[in-house]
């Protein structure tokens, strides 16, 4: 177990899925415990100073003009966790549920949002003790903090709704564990950030890590499978181009099918002039989608340090006084974009492996020398002809969830939250996109692999070879009909667990 501290700086995407997925502990910095004492002090001296301040004695939303009572605060509080909490449909995933925990714990530590230390560790113990909130997927508009999911998670902070297992009152209770009285703030604390999306993108990031070597492995075995040649992945022509996506992925290619015979087999005397585009463009669509998931990436790690609370307490810095800021650090426009970015990279990830796919069952092209659907027997077998209809009704879903959700705005709270993010949307669909694809690049290795078949005794590349041994201990060649369904969810296995991952240099 790695213990994680919570000292104020920004987390990892891998710090998130190791917290995620029970395999490392966060506990609360010694410093930023007194940290968070020392601006608890200070928010308690600005309840005293007659001012109207959101959220702390004002209602919410298009209600903050209404002003609470001194000795109302800590309903106010709870009132709010329990309207907020309003969400509907599936539950969210645990894994998902525990990093967004992480993360809100994170934000809080840093110290802008006014909570007590106690707050902190008791998120911090409930992920110790497994303790994790049943959370609606639907609710969250994105904007005002992912407030409907938040306040599911924050109701089990005081004792309330349910956890996995039963209630949360009974799961704190065997944990030894008391629930929270809300003071002045913490509630709207509790719910008013993008944890949630921002916990969601670094788990997709950490699975893009293991998809992305075996979508370049599948592309790799399939410019050997249809005997394609290797020269559109000169450095030179990438070099001329200047997209740095484009070059990275051409070197990658290179790097898969170092010592092919396969290439060598057909270099001279072969009639093609040029192979088709998802295989000559492959450096240049991929090299894109690759770009484009460094945008998300840049994007996330900036989020996994920041604090999206609102207000918050800011120090004095040249002429400007120490505030409690109303601002709109909760907006998920900062993440839903990227993460509307990262479906439309997955869609093109799994569009040109799909294009590859039809193209290498087809046998259109009788310089390839592989028999149609790679069938032992065509005509008898039907081979993986249908392995190829599953990667396009993928690409079909694909296409719809690759509609950004970010750009239709529905306002809320009477027009006050006028224009919202709807980041978890742009997340699920992310999510759901990086599933389908993960699919479509298995059936690519499947029929790939099954090709190499067809060029024995040659050998591929190296990568490649080590690729296809690594299938073959899961999925046997095909020799005869046979169910495909058992072949393509083990190869997506090999994809989950990061088979296809480079090896140690």
């Amino acid at each position: 177990m790695i213990d994680l501290n919570l000292d104020g700086s920004p987390l990892t995407t891998a710090d998130v899925e190791a917290v995620a997925h029970g395999r490392a502990t966060a506990r609360l910095a010694s410093d930023a415990r007194a940290r968070l004492s020392a601006r608890r002090g200070v928010l308690e001296e600005m309840l005293g100073d007659g001012e109207a301040h959101y959220g702390v004695n004002t209602g919410f939303g298009s209600l903050a003009r209404t002003r609470i009572a001194s000795d109302r605060l800590r309903d106010l509080q709870r009132n709010l966790v329990r309207s907020h909490s309003a969400g509907t449909g599936a539950r969210l995933p645990a894994d998902t549920v525990r990093a967004t925990m992480l993360l809100l714990a994170a934000s809080l530590a840093r110290g802008a949002s006014g909570v007590r230390p106690e707050v902190v560790e008791l998120i911090l113990a409930c992920l110790a003790h497994g303790i994790t909130p049943v959370v609606p997927s639907i609710g969250s508009v994105g904007a005002s903090g992912d407030l409907a999911p938040l306040a599911a998670i924050a109701r089990v902070l005081i004792g309330e709704g349910e956890v996995d297992g039963g209630s949360a009152a009974d799961a704190l209770a065997r944990a030894g564990l008391s629930p929270v009285t809300l003071e002045a703030k913490e509630g709207l604390a509790l719910i008013n950030g993008t944890h949630l999306m921002a916990a969601e993108a670094a788990l997709l990031l950490e699975e893009w890590d293991a998809l992305w070597p075996a979508a370049l492995g599948a592309c790799a075995m399939a410019i050997d499978a249809v005997r394609a040649t290797d020269a559109f992945l000169d450095p030179r022509v990438h070099a001329l181009r200047g997209q740095p996506g484009q070059a990275e992925v051409a070197a990658c290619l290179r790097d898969w099918l170092a010592g092919t015979e396969i290439v060598e087999s057909h270099r001279v005397d072969d009639s093609r002039v040029q192979d088709p585009y998802s295989y000559r463009c492959a450096p240049v669509v991929l090299g894109a989608a690759l770009d484009a998931v460094a945008y998300v990436r840049a994007a996330v790690e900036r989020e996994l340090g920041a604090v999206t609370d609102n207000p918050l307490l800011v120090d004095a810095e040249g002429d400007l006084p120490r505030a409690l800021v109303s601002a709109g650090n909760f907006h998920g426009m900062p993440i839903a974009l990227p993460l509307d970015v990262f479906a439309m990279a997955l869609t093109h990830v799994a569009g040109i492996a799909q294009q590859r796919v039809f193209f290498l069952l087809s046998a259109r092209d009788r310089e390839s020398g592989l028999p149609p659907y790679l069938s032992p027997s065509p005509g008898l077998n039907s081979g993986l002809m249908v392995a190829q209809y599953t990667a396009a009704a993928c690409c079909n879903e694909l296409a719809g969830l690759s509609m950004p959700a970010s750009v239709i705005n529905v306002p809320t709270s009477a027009g006050i939250e006028d224009y919202n993010s709807f980041g978890p949307r742009a997340a699920a669909k992310a999510r759901r996109a990086l599933s389908l694809t993960r699919t479509v690049v298995a059936i690519e290795l499947l029929c790939s692999s099954q090709a190499i078949e067809s060029h024995r005794p040659l050998h591929t590349g190296r990568r490649v070879e080590a690729a296809i041994a690594r299938i073959r201990q899961v999925v046997a060649p095909l020799q005869g009909d046979r169910p495909l369904t058992a072949d393509i969810e083990a190869i997506i296995g090999l994809i989950e667990d990061g088979a296809f991952a480079a090896p140690d240099r």
